[in-house]
């Protein structure tokens, strides 16, 4: 063979390797921009810290991974340490949708826009004020000038509802924060308190030695319970798809053992003026951390820029 037969048979080889790359290059750039541009959005969805961390993810994770099935959109799961931790996030707009409790619907739907998407169906949420069973109180009136104990500021049920209603009947009271719902009735069992806020929930599976010593006497008015809102920075087409899968969960056995597990029915769509009940409260100087987040702006962000 010939030095220039040679070199001719080298010059194919390599211009023939040289097209094969350009085209493998091409199409694996293809495929991904294809891959791009029909990746579903991810959503980050907060969760109203009611609970561990640990124990939400695992309650609200099988929702989520019905819902995004066939969907332009993932659900990534987030809360927050604490309650006034979540509503400063909530103040800043760090949520695309959020799980909130009444209360705080009708803030930050006011200071950063959260619009209402859906609901808890049939879902009534009430308080209840317990005293020891040997108290000679009968009566809400009875309660003036009394100490009562509460969880905390922003729980909704066991500190707001008794508290707005308590000041809604021009009876006043002295407020004790003790941190949780056992606490509350540890506090009235032991006689620290006369009084305290929780909810049956709470009350049912305390230590039947504890709840023995107490009864309840008086139980709130029902609210329209927690929203489920979102951000108005999120594309109208991806929330209406949202909307969409969630009131359609309970269609499959996969969405009704989720939401069985969560300890939900189903969802029904929400509008803004479902919490005007919770609005007539008057609750705006009831908790502090609210207040204070409620001055806030949140940071509005567009989704392309996410």
């Amino acid at each position: 063979m010939s030095i220039s037969t040679l070199f001719k048979q080298l010059f194919l080889l390599t211009f023939i390797c040289s097209v094969n790359l350009s085209v493998n290059a091409q199409t694996i750039e293809n495929k991904n921009d294809s891959l791009h541009s029909d990746e579903p959005v991810t959503l980050t969805f907060g969760v109203v810290p009611q609970q561990a961390a640990s124990t939400l993810a695992r309650l609200w994770s099988p929702v989520f991974e019905v819902m995004s099935q066939n969907a332009n959109f993932q659900l990534r799961f987030a809360t927050a340490r604490d309650i006034p931790t979540f509503e400063k996030r909530l103040a800043q707009g760090e949520y695309d949708i959020a799980y909130m409790n009444p209360y705080h619907y009708t803030v930050f739907h006011d200071s950063v826009g959260y619009q209402a998407l859906v609901k808890q169906k049939g879902k009534q949420i009430k308080g209840i004020i317990v005293v020891r069973e040997d108290s000679p109180i009968q009566t809400l009136d009875e309660l003036e000038s009394q100490v009562l104990a509460y969880p905390a500021p922003a729980a909704f049920a066991a500190s707001v509802l008794p508290r707005a209603n308590l000041k809604l009947k021009n009876i006043e009271t002295k407020v004790k924060y003790v941190g949780s719902h056992d606490s509350v009735y540890l506090a009235v069992a032991q006689g620290l308190v006369a009084a305290g806020g929780g909810v049956q929930r709470t009350f049912k599976t305390m230590d039947k030695q504890i709840t023995e010593q107490l009864r309840v006497l008086w139980v709130t008015p029902g609210y329209t319970p927690h929203a489920i809102a979102f951000h108005p920075r999120v594309p109208k087409s991806l929330i209406e798809e949202v909307q969409l899968k969630m009131l359609e969960l309970t269609s499959s056995i996969e969405g009704r053992d989720a939401l069985e597990r969560l300890g939900f029915s189903r969802f029904e769509q929400a509008s803004n003026g479902d919490w005007d009940d919770v609005r007539a409260l008057g609750l705006g100087s009831f908790s502090k951390p609210l207040e204070q987040a409620k001055e806030r702006k949140g940071t509005s962000h567009n989704m392309e820029d996410r």
